[in-house]
């Protein structure tokens, strides 16, 4: 049996490994450091962990970056849509709801538990991947999403679900950088907007 001075010890070194992990630590992370599972339950008992989800905790002390959260607990959510816009500075509207897209046959239900904040979007395990990359978010940490050009293509492809104003400003955003009409052209040929993608082009190049 551990004493309060053997509990420190383990919650400075559980401290150290969040430190390099977002705020965040699983389960497997604590037993690999040479830990025994059940100090998780003395800790969150204590109120130092907070039980994020099964076999994911953040530090009591600390406010996890929700974005890199969400993606522990399943790195096939990717940020889309408006929550892409935005990480990407296309869009100045902070996103209500966090939009990400997973593969069909996606099991959401027990996420959706945890957060209802988040809106899923489904994609057939043949796109789903198409354009995933990474950036950093406003708090420094890397994240997953769709490129740029993903965005647009999904957006055009949705346009009638798609706020009218974060539409105006992501394709006046897109066409007046440095965009790739290569693989945009490419996407849209796969996602099936290239007629209407083609009509942008024309019209803002």
């Amino acid at each position: 049996m551990t004493n309060q001075n053997d509990n420190d010890v383990i919650f400075d070194a559980i401290i150290e490994i969040a430190g390099e992990n977002f705020g965040i630590i699983t389960t497997r992370q604590i037993e690999e450091a040479g830990f025994y599972r059940g100090i998780i339950k003395r800790f969150v008992d204590e109120g130092r962990l907070i039980k994020e989800s099964k076999g994911l905790y953040s530090l009591a002390d600390e406010f996890p970056d929700e974005y890199v959260l969400l993606q522990k607990r399943s790195g096939k959510m990717i940020f889309s849509y408006g929550t892409a816009l935005y990480l990407w500075g296309m869009s100045d509207r902070i996103p209500h709801f966090i939009s990400v897209t997973v593969p069909q046959g996606f099991n959401s239900t027990r996420i959706k538990k945890y957060n209802d904040k988040i809106k899923f979007h489904y994609a057939g395990k043949d796109v789903w991947d198409l354009g995933i990359t990474h950036t950093n978010n406003s708090l420094g940490n890397d994240v997953m999403l769709y490129d740029k050009e993903r965005c647009i293509c999904d957006m055009v492809s949705m346009k009638k679900e798609v706020d009218k104003q974060v539409y105006i400003q992501a394709i006046k955003e897109y066409f007046k950088g440095d965009y790739d009409s290569r693989k945009l052209i490419k996407y849209a040929k796969i996602l099936g907007v290239e007629e209407k993608i083609r009509d942008y082009m024309e019209v803002l190049t």
